[in-house]
This record gives structure tokens, C-alpha cells and sequence, in this order.
């Protein structure tokens, strides 16, 4: 991958390897740990911008789809959407090529969302109903939870309609749940309801424990194979009237895989363990096998855990290195990167936090880059913290991820290539 010497070189800390600043305008974000911002050819990242970086968007409000080309340092608006929150953009997704650039918006009369796929070199688009989390490796599918009431179990993400017309879901509903779209046909439907997984997944469910709340999806990811995806739901029981961002209360957990065709439903990580404490699920290069952080053993110790798709062969990866942030196990099957929120034992406690390179092999890390992402609106509400959000980019050696530099929001790439040798 070639990346422009005009890109400005990022020396604070001392990185231990080569890192750009991308997006020296500022302002913007990449989607998530576990995807590429970067084109398949190697050639283009895609970020938002946010048009204000101090409150969270109200409904209609307008953010930036920026495409960076990496040979020349080039920077072009390449549309706006007002399809998006501030912890995952609009779940900017690259298709099977270049030409295939995939992200949310919202018609501001019906409030409906819906998914553009866009030619950056072209501005060609085509539009398909629902939204978009993420997309199968060959570009075919798209899967998504419903992303409008994604605001009862958590703030910043999903998108952002008028408050009265987000739904409540009452039960197991039969009409809401895992939508796919096919990206060729256009087609979508429900893949599998939020009852089907609770009727159908094994080990089997306690329904009656969970019938009187509110059930809803939240994440969901294809393997690296395709031929298996992860659900997430999140439950939770209320008498407010209006309950929202039920994560700061008390949430019921589910992780569930199954085949791209909705059969062959398994728990992988339920309530029991969950509620232990942990965070952050994604599948392992295998596509057998999914990684998270977890406080296995009921003791105040978060670790980094391995299970297979049918929640089966839980386990500590290594105990000797608390776990921490959003962890990737790297193909080589030797190392794991992963970042550090602001506030957990293995930040530096200024505001600056590591990407922790993790050796399982020796046991031991190192902080590949320190980055700041202390800001003061993530005082007003958690929804606007910058999280660092590392992914790994086509060619699995350099690394993209988010902080808050010089006064704003900024998108890095990391070369790892010293480490991994």
C-alpha cells in the first residue's frame, strides 16, 4: 500500500512504527474495529466528518462522506447523509471493489432509512431500502439490525429520527429482528425475527424469563469466510415512559451466530456470562471461533477470551495481560491488537491511551502508538468519546484507527509492518 509523504507524519509519543495523520482537516471518523476504511485495491479511505464535535446530531442534521485517495494526499466530499450517529458514522462500508461504496441515509420527509451505494470516481448511486451495518466479503449482502431504535439500549448508534417515531418492542416481535439485502437484486428481508432466535437458538433460551421486557438487535458481522454471521440482542425491562440508553442501567446480553441463511441458530456468549462483565465480540480469522473481552471468572479481572461459534471451548487466550478496548486477533495467529478506553487500568490516565500490541507467544506487549482521545464533550455524554477503533486494512499490515489531536477528530493509518517481523 502506498501512502503519500504529503500526508502529515504522527511523532507525538514516540510511535514505535510509521503513523500518518489521513484526514489533516480534521473532524472526521472512520466505522469501527472491524472494518476497513480502506478500498480493496489499497487505493482510498473513506470516512465521515461531523459537522459538530461537541453535541450529539439532532434528526435531519447533515454529516460529510469523505473519500482520502492515499497515493496523492487528495480529499473529496463525496456526499452528505443525515444517516448516521457519532460512534460508528453511517457504517461506511466498502463493497468487492472500489467502485462500491456503501453507507446509511434517511429521506427527512418519511424518516425511513435507506442504503446508497455510491461510485466515488463517478457519483453513480442506487438505492436500497433499510440500512446497512455490515457487508459480506464478496459485497453480495448486507445485514443489518433495525437501526432506528438502537437509542433505547445505547446512544451514538443507528441513526437519528424524530424521538415519537422510534419504536418500542414489547416481547419478541415477529416483524422486527436481522434484515439481509441482497445487493444485486435489491431484495431485502427479515433473515431471521428477534422470536426466531428466541424460540430457535441453542442451547435453548429461558423465554419466560425475558418475555415481559423490551428485546432489541444491535451488532452483527459476517465471518471472514461469509458463510457464518454474528447477532447481537439486547434486552432490558422499564417502566419509563420513554426509556433510552438502557446501557447505563441494566441490559441483558445475547450473542448468537448462524449460517448466512438463518439456520442453525447458537448462543455463543449469553446473559449468564455477560453479565459477569465484558464487551466487544468479532469473529477470529478462522471464522470458527470468536474473541471478547470478558471477566470469565466472576472476579474483577477483564480478560481476553476465545469461543467457538456455538459457544463452546470458553476460554482465557492468555491471563498473563488484562484485556481491554476492541481486540483483533491477527492471522498470524500469534498477535492481538487491540486499544484502551480512556478509563480502564491499561490507559495512560492523562487522556492518552496505547494501541496495545499483544505477543501471546512471550506473553508480553508493547504501546505501538499513545494516542490522545480526551475531549470535553465526552463529559456531556458518552456518546461522543473518541474511541480508537483499530482496523486492519486489506493488506493486514498497516492499521487505521481514530483520536483527538490538536483540538479535534482526526483518522491515522499505522504502519505495523517493524512489529509484525
Amino acid at each position: 500500500m502506498i501512502i503519500s509523504n504529503a500526508f502529515p507524519r504522527y511523532t507525538e509519543y514516540d510511535p514505535l512504527i510509521p503513523v500518518w495523520c489521513i484526514t489533516p482537516e480534521g473532524g472526521g471518523l472512520h466505522r469501527f474495529f472491524d472494518t476497513s476504511p480502506v478500498s480493496p485495491s489499497g487505493r482510498y479511505l473513506a470516512a465521515l466528518r461531523m459537522p459538530e464535535l461537541e453535541q450529539v446530531n439532532r434528526p435531519g442534521e447533515a454529516a460529510e462522506v469523505i473519500v482520502v485517495d492515499l497515493q496523492t494526499a487528495q480529499e473529496r466530499v463525496i456526499a452528505t447523509t443525515i444517516g448516521w450517529e457519532p460512534q460508528l458514522g453511517a457504517n461506511i462500508n466498502w463493497g468487492a471493489d472500489d467502485d462500491s461504496l456503501f453507507y446509511n441515509d434517511v429521506d427527512s420527509v418519511s424518516w425511513q432509512p435507506h442504503v446508497v451505494r455510491i461510485n466515488p470516481s463517478t457519483g453513480e448511486r442506487r438505492l436500497y431500502d433499510g440500512s446497512i451495518y455490515r457487508i459480506s466479503p464478496d459485497g453480495r449482502w448486507i445485514i443489518c439490525a433495525n437501526t432506528i431504535p438502537m437509542r433505547r439500549t445505547q446512544y451514538g448508534y443507528g441513526i437519528v429520527v424524530p424521538d415519537e417515531l422510534v419504536p418500542r418492542n414489547a416481547g419478541f416481535r415477529e416483524d422486527d429482528g436481522l434484515y439481509i439485502t441482497d445487493t444485486v437484486t435489491g431484495e431485502r428481508r427479515l433473515l431471521v425475527s428477534l422470536q426466531d432466535v428466541m424460540t430457535r437458538a441453542e442451547p435453548a433460551i429461558d423465554q419466560d424469563k425475558y418475555r415481559h421486557g423490551e428485546l432489541y438487535g444491535f451488532h452483527c458481522k459476517f465471518n471472514p469466510r461469509g458463510d457464518r454471521l454474528l447477532f447481537t440482542m439486547r434486552w432490558f425491562s422499564s417502566e419509563e415512559a420513554q426509556p433510552w440508553n438502557q446501557i447505563n442501567k441494566h441490559l441483558d446480553f445475547w450473542v448468537v451466530t448462524m449460517k448466512p441463511d438463518g439456520s442453525d441458530i447458537r448462543v455463543a456468549v449469553g446473559p449468564e456470562q455477560w453479565c459477569k462483565g465484558g464487551h466487544h465480540i468479532n469473529w477470529c480469522p478462522d471464522g470458527e471461533h470468536l474473541s471478547m473481552n470478558l471477566k470469565l471468572y466472576g472476579d474483577n479481572r477483564l480478560l481476553l477470551c476465545k469461543v467457538r461459534y456455538d459457544g463452546t471451548g470458553l476460554h482465557a487466550i492468555t491471563e498473563a495481560l488484562p484485556g481491554s478496548g476492541h481486540p483483533t486477533v491477527h492471522p498470524d495467529g500469534r498477535h492481538i491488537l487491540t486499544d484502551t478506553y480512556e478509563r480502564e487500568e491499561t490507559a495512560f490516565g492523562d487522556g492518552t491511551v496505547p494501541l496495545r500490541w499483544i505477543d501471546l507467544k512471550t506473553e508480553t506487549e508493547v504501546a505501538a502508538v499513545r494516542v490522545n482521545v480526551a475531549h470535553s464533550a465526552t463529559r456531556n455524554t458518552s456518546a461522543l468519546r473518541v474511541d480508537p477503533h483499530p482496523a486492519w486494512l486489506p493488506d493486514l499490515r498497516h492499521v487505521a484507527f481514530n483520536g483527538y489531536v490538536n483540538g479535534t477528530r482526526r483518522v491515522f493509518i499505522a504502519d505495523m509492518g517493524p512489529l509484525l517481523q
